[in-house]
């Protein structure tokens, strides 16, 4: 006897190559032939307006924060004196707060005016703060 072996070879199925789609030219109107349309309206998903409610939240705080604590390092003003012709901010320190050491006192009427350095004129009107 003799043995039968069937194989079953089945051809691979054949594919096609895929074309790459090719951009389609399109026909635009130009001139008076172009129809303005409004612009959609706005429209803020869940994201969006957790994003703004934060935004507004965390910029009332800051707000807040900021009025609050202003009160308490106020400087509180004592009186007023005009520098004299070749008067210094620390002899006016000197003469005007002589309880406080003369760093100190130059500080405080730096923060009472404003004042980005030292450099004072004559006929200028100084702010002095209450020592303390």
């Amino acid at each position: 006897m003799s043995a039968a072996v069937a194989w079953d070879i089945a051809p691979a199925p054949v594919r096609m190559p895929v074309r790459p789609v090719r951009p389609q030219l399109v026909s635009v109107p130009t001139g008076e032939d172009v129809v303005i349309r409004p612009a959609a309206p706005l429209r803020l998903t869940r994201a969006g307006r957790l994003a703004v409610t934060m935004t507004v939240v965390v910029v009332g705080v800051v707000l807040a924060i900021s009025l609050l604590s202003g009160g308490a390092s106020a400087v509180v003003i004592d009186h007023s004196t005009t520098v004299q012709a070749g008067q210094t901010l620390s002899e006016v320190a000197a003469t005007q707060l002589p309880q406080l050491p003369i760093n100190e006192a130059v500080a405080q009427i730096q923060i009472a005016n404003d004042l980005a350095g030292s450099d004072v004129h004559a006929g200028q009107t100084l702010l002095i703060p209450a020592a303390g």
